[in-house]
C-alpha cells in the first residue's frame, strides 16, 4: 500500500476550459471607422401576409397599429402595458424591429398618411427637439451661437483627451445638454429616422432631409453610446438617401454648422458625412462648393482632439479630389500636407513648380491653391517666394472666370508688394511685380464686371444695391490704380534698368579705348627700348673693337710709342718699322 504524506508529489493534467460563447455588443475598433451597420428587419411586418393583412385593415386601425409601434420604437410599450402584465424590458433589437415596422407600414400605407395623419413626425420632433429645431443652434445662455449645435454644458473638451470612451464626467450628462428626453426615445426615434431611408427611400427624402438631419447630428454627443451610434447610423442613411442637389442648400450648411460645435464627436461625424458626401453622394456638387468647404476644413485641422484632426485630414483629401482641373490632379495629396501641416509648404509649392497650367482655373481650384501659395509668399528664403511668385504669375494668366478670383484678392496682393519691395534679389522682385500685375489685371476685370453684373442686372435701385455696386467701382477702380501703378513700377524699373546698361556700355567701351591706347603706348616705348637696346650694343661693340685695336696697336691713344715713347722711333727701338 502506497503511503502519502507531506513530501508526496502528485501531477495532475490540466485541461483548458472550452471557449465561452462571446456575449454583448461587439466593441468598435479604437480610433477607427465602425463598419456600415446591417439592415433594419421589420418584427411584425416582415412578411407579406402580414402586410397584406394591415392593407385589409381599416383607416383607423391603421392609425393605431402605426402608433402602436411608433410607442414599441420609442420604448415606451412596457409603460403602457399593465403592471401586472408580464413582460421583458425594451431592447434596441425590439425597438429596431418596430422601427422597421413603422418604415414598413409608411411604404405600403403612404408616407403622408403614416407621418403625418398618424402625427409621427411630431411625435419624433418631441422627442429629438422639444424645445423645436432652432434650439439646437443656440447655447446654453440662449445666445445665438457663433460656433455650432448645443455646446456641452460640462468640463471644457480638454478634459475628456485621456480617453475616447465617453464618460458622465468627460462628456457630462444628457440632462446637462439640455435633453430632457429618456435615452430609449430618442434612439428609437433615430432608429425610425433610419428605417424609413432605408427602406421606404426617396419619397420619404422631404420628410427626413433637413431636421432631423441636423438631429440627428446634435445626437452624436449623446451620452449613451446605444444614441450615439443609433445617430451616425441616421446621418449616414440620410445622406445616402439625399438627393446629390440637397447637398448645397441643406446638407452642406448643416454639416458646416455642426463643425463649430464644442462636442467632438459630433465634428467628427459631420466630417465623416461630408467625406461620403463627397466620395459616393455628391462628388459635383462638393466640388462647386470647394471655395466655401476648405476655409471651414482648414479651421479642424489644429482641433485639441486628434481624432477630429485625423478625420479632417481625409475629409480635405476627398473634397480635393473631387476637383476636375488635371493640372493639379497629381498635386493634392502634397497641397492637402501643406495645409494640415504648414512645414510641407514648399513641397506642395515646388509640386506646382513642375505643373505647366494648360486647363483654365476656376474658383475651386484657386481655394486650393491661394493659401498654400499665401504661405509660401511668407518664407524666409527668397527662392520659396521666387517659385510661389512663378506659380501665381501662370495661374492668375488662366483664370477662367474674372469673378472667381476677387476672394483671393486680399490674400495674395499684399504678400507680393511685401516680396516686390523687400527682397534683396532683383531677379525676385521682378517676378513678384509681373505676378503682381498679372493678378490685378484679373482682380480689376472680376470688380469691374460685378459692378457691371449689378448695375445691369436689376434697374430697382435700392440702397443696398447701390451701396453693392459702388463698393465693386471701387474695389475696380482701386485694381485698376494698382494695376497703373504696378505696370509704372515696371517702366520705372525697365527705364532704370536700360540708363544703367546704357551706362554700363559706355564704360566699358570707354575702358576699351583707354586698353587699347595703353596697348599702343605700350608697343611703342617696347619699340623705343628696343632700338635703344640694339643702339646700346653696337655701341658697346665698337667700343671693344677700339679697345682691341688699341691693345694691338705699337701707339698709345696719345700717338707716342708704346717702346720708346716718342712719335718716330729711332732705329734702336723694338718697335722700329724702318720708315
Amino acid at each position: 500500500m502506497v503511503e502519502i504524506n507531506a513530501s508526496t508529489k502528485i501531477s495532475v493534467k490540466k485541461t483548458a476550459p472550452p471557449p465561452k460563447a462571446a456575449t454583448g455588443k461587439p466593441s468598435a475598433a479604437v480610433g477607427g471607422h465602425r463598419g456600415s451597420a446591417p439592415p433594419l428587419k421589420p418584427s411584425a411586418l416582415a412578411s407579406p401576409d402580414a402586410v397584406a393583412s394591415l392593407l385589409a385593415k381599416s383607416k383607423e386601425e391603421q392609425k393605431t397599429f402605426v402608433f402602436d409601434h411608433f410607442q414599441k420604437a420609442l420604448g415606451e410599450e412596457s409603460i403602457v402595458k399593465s403592471i401586472s402584465t408580464p413582460h421583458a424590458a425594451s431592447t434596441t433589437k425590439d425597438r429596431a424591429g418596430a422601427a422597421a415596422d413603422v418604415a414598413v407600414a409608411a411604404k405600403e400605407l403612404g408616407v403622408a398618411f403614416v407621418l403625418k395623419e398618424c402625427q409621427i413626425t411630431e411625435k419624433m420632433q418631441l422627442a429629438l427637439f422639444p424645445e423645436g429645431i432652432d434650439k439646437l443652434f443656440v447655447n446654453h445662455v440662449s445666445d445665438p451661437v457663433e460656433g455650432g449645435l448645443r455646446p456641452s454644458m460640462s468640463a471644457l473638451s480638454l478634459a475628456s483627451m485621456e480617453t475616447e470612451a465617453t464618460t458622465a464626467g468627460s462628456l457630462g450628462t444628457d440632462s446637462k445638454r439640455g435633453k430632457s428626453t429618456p435615452a430609449n426615445a430618442r434612439e428609437g426615434s433615430l432608429l425610425v429616422i433610419r428605417a424609413l431611408c432605408e427602406i421606404v427611400g426617396k419619397p420619404a427624402e422631404p420628410f427626413v432631409v433637413g431636421a432631423f438631419l441636423a438631429a440627428s447630428l446634435d445626437e452624436c454627443g449623446s451620452a449613451s453610446s446605444s444614441v450615439r451610434q443609433a445617430a451616425e447610423d441616421a446621418t449616414s442613411a440620410i445622406i445616402s438617401m439625399a438627393h446629390p442637389w440637397a447637398f448645397p442648400a441643406v446638407i452642406c450648411p448643416l454639416l458646416l454648422q455642426s463643425l463649430k460645435s464644442t462636442e467632438w464627436r459630433v465634428k467628427t461625424t459631420a466630417l465623416e458625412r461630408l467625406e461620403q458626401c463627397a466620395m459616393v453622394n455628391a462628388s459635383y456638387q462638393v466640388y462647386k462648393l470647394i471655395p466655401k468647404l476648405i476655409p471651414a476644413l482648414t479651421d479642424q485641422v489644429f482641433d485639441t482632439k486628434p481624432q477630429v484632426a485625423k478625420a479632417t485630414k481625409s475629409t480635405l483629401l476627398a473634397v480635393c479630389n473631387t476637383n476636375t482641373n488635371q493640372d493639379i490632379k497629381n498635386a493634392i495629396p502634397a497641397i492637402v500636407n501643406a495645409i494640415c501641416k504648414p512645414a510641407d509648404t514648399n513641397k506642395a509649392v515646388s509640386e506646382l513648380m513642375g505643373t505647366t497650367f494648360v486647363v483654365p482655373v476656376d474658383a475651386s481650384t484657386l481655394a486650393l491653391l491661394c493659401p498654400v501659395l499665401a504661405r509660401a509668399l511668407k518664407e524666409k528664403l527668397a527662392i520659396h517666394k521666387r517659385q510661389a511668385c512663378l506659380v501665381i504669375s501662370n495661374m492668375s494668366k488662366l483664370v477662367i472666370s474674372p469673378e472667381s478670383i476677387a476672394p483671393f484678392g486680399s490674400l495674395l496682393v499684399p504678400e507680393l508688394k511685401k516680396v516686390a519691395t523687400n527682397v534683396q534679389f532683383e531677379e525676385i522682385r521682378d517676378e513678384a511685380l509681373k505676378a503682381l500685375a498679372n493678378l490685378t489685371k484679373a482682380l480689376g476685370d472680376s470688380y469691374a464686371l460685378a459692378a457691371q453684373t449689378q448695375t445691369d442686372g436689376d434697374r430697382t435701385v435700392t440702397t443696398n444695391t447701390t451701396t453693392s455696386t459702388s463698393e465693386s467701382a471701387q474695389q475696380a477702380e482701386i485694381m485698376e490704380s494698382e494695376q497703373a501703378r504696378v505696370e509704372a513700377e515696371q517702366k520705372r524699373i525697365e527705364a532704370e534698368r536700360l540708363e544703367a546698361q546704357r551706362k554700363e556700355e559706355e564704360q566699358a567701351k570707354k575702358e576699351e579705348e583707354e586698353r587699347k591706347r595703353f596697348k599702343e603706348a605700350m608697343d611703342a616705348q617696347r619699340e623705343l627700348d628696343l632700338i635703344a637696346a640694339r643702339e646700346a650694343a653696337e655701341k658697346k661693340k665698337e667700343e671693344e673693337i677700339q679697345r682691341e685695336k688699341q691693345r694691338l696697336s705699337t701707339k698709345s691713344s696719345t700717338g707716342t710709342c708704346q717702346g720708346c715713347g716718342l712719335k718716330k722711333c729711332k732705329k734702336t727701338c723694338m718697335f722700329y718699322s724702318g720708315k
